[in-house]
């Protein structure tokens, strides 16, 4: 038989042969003052070690919030321009708070992949709008959806670290262990991308991966095993200014920031450490533990990720970005919390409060425990964004958003323990990718013409720190908090809110940003931004404020504050479903939510058909999780339900006598006794059309009860919304639900 001369037509190569790898590390809610790398007291070994391979930058920066941040970095864009000027749950109609990010602005991994690179993410995905979450999608908008071939990870803001809502692709998966037998979030996003590595070994080690990690750390809530945050036991004891004073000299003795630089003052609305009453100080210090135990357990899980890179071969050519925070550390822990939800919802508490409610869940070592979800006062996030004084959620001022960065490419960048002070913005990333891949900014990406890239590369500054790269002009907006970059100097308006201040700030809703003051820095010869000098040069702050409303017009950014249109003037207008009525037709998982009946803030009527055995047990139904949600159960045939107000309060309504085995027709009657959000409800219980319990939950939650926590119907996966069954969780129902039926009224 005559042999064929047939060949196989060989792949069509868009890359160059040494095309780098590319790992973008990025850290959730953590500032300069942190990293034992830079001069803070939290262990980070693998960040210094990315440091002293490579490069670090020191004049980096973000948004000041998350998903602006995220949405930015993937792009090359201004947040607004692509629909993040406030995170996704919070989105509204204006072009540049909508939450989408559009079509004509593609993210890097779309662009990637189409050029032959493997592209995958995992961890916190805070960019698909809230109300395409659940297992129906659309998803258009999730990672997959967006260039990414896979994804493991979460979507939303923030997730328990013990018991997350995960999406693997386009399937909602369950954590694979329990607390009890170890899980923890950051490892499991480590080990399932470790895995994916070595399967991109396996079977696709000719393609370049992009490779996206982005940790929950060290958003709230703050979980860690004892164990970790043990390790700091006693070394935060002096307080959040001694801490500062610490952590500013050895920044300075580190070379991380200029011999001139100088340490800014706490703002006046910030407690000092000798405010604090003596028997709350326990608390305060205990929640320092937990964070630095909690940020350290990261960067473990990072060091684990890059020694798989470097085992697998590809640590030469493998270009890794290390961005510590997506803004600067928060402060919506407020005055020290057990659930930091609460500061979201508006709701004003106290530290003793917190306190008293840790008594009942086994003291200070239940924090950073799945019963809790902490988060430290906002004076220790102003102390880990030292030597600034800002914070998350303040784009005017630099401890929003300067954040670290570190860069590692072996096989080209010679590594420079000074840091290089390029003016550099998250939106800088992607266009340098493109640069040193060899890839122009594509006009059309799958039949959409894209909008301009608002980066400005800087790869000439990895080989050379004297070479030109960066930008010379920066907008920042978030919530009205605003700031403006040009040519060494920036001009800043602080906005209506203090972000640290429980509940909303008198008159926010006659704010209108014409009134706000502006301040005027000269960040050339003053590093913190601590000398203000709008009176000295009026005509400067002129033109940079005129440069602002520019930006802001052209990047979509316009109204100023238009962030704040719904969680502070229209709380009822966040993004909820479109329905007034569901039927379940039994058991259901997993509906975020964002996408459920708001079963805690609207007068509604729940219905539900049952068949149940004698001494029934079980969860009917639960929504939201141990931080915050309400439950109904049956316990020994016992009817109950339970409003758990963020731990700090439980309204538990319990029928008196137990329900005998049959078909039941129980029902839930939720109503407003004063219309008002926040105000309080009447629940009443009737089983067959008679009443067999009622009582009054004294506050109900404006918003929401989490981030990432679900409706559950026949039992309560995720963390368990009461104690009373926390060790039976998920407590599945003995008996059947033929449907449960939700009506507004």
């Amino acid at each position: 038989m005559q042999e064929s001369t047939y060949r196989p037509r060989p792949k069509v190569r868009r890359l160059p042969e040494e095309a780098p790898n590319v790992l973008i590390v990025l850290i959730d809610d953590a500032g300069p003052g942190l990293p034992d790398t830079f001069g803070g007291e939290v262990r980070t070994d693998t960040l210094s070690r990315i440091c002293a391979e490579g490069v670090s930058y020191n004049r980096f920066h973000t948004t000041a919030m998350c998903s602006p941040t995220r949405a930015s970095l993937l792009t090359g864009r201004n947040h607004h321009r692509v629909g993040n000027g406030q995170i996704a749950e919070l989105a509204n109609d204006w072009d540049g708070y909508s939450g989408h990010i559009p079509r004509s602005s593609a993210t890097a991994a779309t662009v990637l992949r189409h050029y032959g690179y493997s592209t995958a993410a995992f961890g916190k995905w805070h960019n698909t709008p809230a109300e395409e979450t659940t297992a129906a999608g659309p998803f258009d908008n999730w990672p997959t959806g967006v260039g990414f071939d896979y994804f493991y990870g979460f979507l939303a803001g923030e997730a328990s670290q013990y018991e997350p809502n995960l999406v693997r692709n386009t399937t909602l998966v369950a954590p694979p262990k329990t607390p009890a037998q170890g899980y923890h979030l950051s490892a499991d996003l480590a080990d399932d991308a470790i895995d994916w590595l070595r399967k991109h070994k396996a079977f696709d080690a000719d393609k370049p991966f992009f490779l996206y990690w982005a940790s929950g750390c060290l958003h709230g809530p703050h979980h860690i095993m004892k164990d970790w945050a043990d390790r700091y036991a006693g070394k935060f004891d002096d307080g959040w200014d001694a801490y500062r004073q610490r952590v500013f000299a050895r920044a300075k003795d580190k070379g991380w920031i200029p011999p001139e630089a100088e340490l800014t003052e706490r703002h006046p609305d910030m407690a000092g450490w000798d405010d604090i009453p003596d028997d709350e100080k326990p608390f305060q210090r205990r929640l320092m533990e937990v964070a630095a135990g909690f940020a350290e357990h990261c960067d473990v899980q990072v060091g684990r990720l890059v020694d798989e890179v470097d085992r697998l071969g590809y640590g030469g050519n493998t270009l890794i970005f290390y961005i510590w925070g997506d803004n600067g550390s928060s402060g919506e822990g407020q005055n020290g919390t057990i659930c930091e939800l609460i500061a979201q919802n508006g709701i004003p508490t106290t530290a003793a409060q917190h306190i008293a409610a840790l008594d009942h869940l086994g003291g200070l070592d239940a924090l950073g425990s799945p019963k809790t979800e902490n988060q430290y006062h906002a004076a220790w996030a102003w102390a880990g964004s030292t030597p600034f004084k800002g914070l998350k959620l303040l784009a005017s001022h630099l401890g929003g958003t300067r954040n670290p960065m570190a860069v590692r490419w072996p096989a080209n960048i010679t590594p420079d323990p000074v840091p290089r002070d390029r003016f550099l913005h998250c939106n800088d990333i992607v266009p340098t990718i493109y640069d040193i891949v060899g890839i122009a900014p594509p006009r059309v990406v799958d039949g959409f013409p894209q909008d301009p890239l608002d980066g400005a590369g800087f790869a000439e500054t990895l080989l050379d720190r004297d070479a030109p790269g960066g930008k010379r002009t920066q907008y920042f907006e978030v919530m009205g908090s605003r700031a403006i970059y040009f040519d060494g100097w920036m001009a800043s308006a602080f906005g209506p809110r203090v972000p640290w201040l429980p509940g909303l700030p008198p008159g926010i809703t006659d704010w209108t940003p014409d009134d706000d003051v502006w301040e005027l820095y000269h960040l050339d010869d003053d590093f913190t931004q601590n000398h203000d000098l709008a009176a000295q040069h009026p005509g400067k702050l002129a033109q940079l404020k005129e440069m602002f409303a520019i930006e802001a017009a052209k990047n979509h950014a316009l109204p100023i504050g238009g962030g704040l249109w719904v969680p502070v003037l229209h709380p009822d207008q966040r993004i909820t479903p479109p329905y007034t009525r569901w039927e379940f037709p039994g058991p259901i998982t997993r509906m975020p939510e964002f996408c459920a009946p708001a079963l805690g803030n609207k007068n509604n009527r729940v219905t539900l058909e049952v068949s149940i055995p004698d001494q029934a047990n079980g969860v009917l139904y639960a929504l939201g999780g141990a931080g915050g949600g309400l439950t109904c159960y049956l316990d020994d045939g016992y009817l109950c339900y339970e409003y758990n107000l963020f731990i700090l309060m439980r309204t538990k309504i319990r029928a008196a006598t137990p329900l005998t085995g049959g078909r039941k027709t129980i029902e839930l009657i939720t109503e407003y006794t004063e219309s008002r959000p926040g105000g309080p409800l009447q629940v009443t219980v009737c089983v067959d059309g008679e009443q067999v319990a009622d009582g009054v939950v004294p506050i109900s939650v404006p918003l929401v009860f989490t981030a990432n926590e679900c409706l559950d119907v026949g039992s309560c996966l995720g963390s368990p919304v009461s104690l009373d069954y926390y060790d039976r969780a998920p407590f599945p129902f003995t008996g059947h639900i033929e449907k449960m039926l939700v009506q507004y009224t």
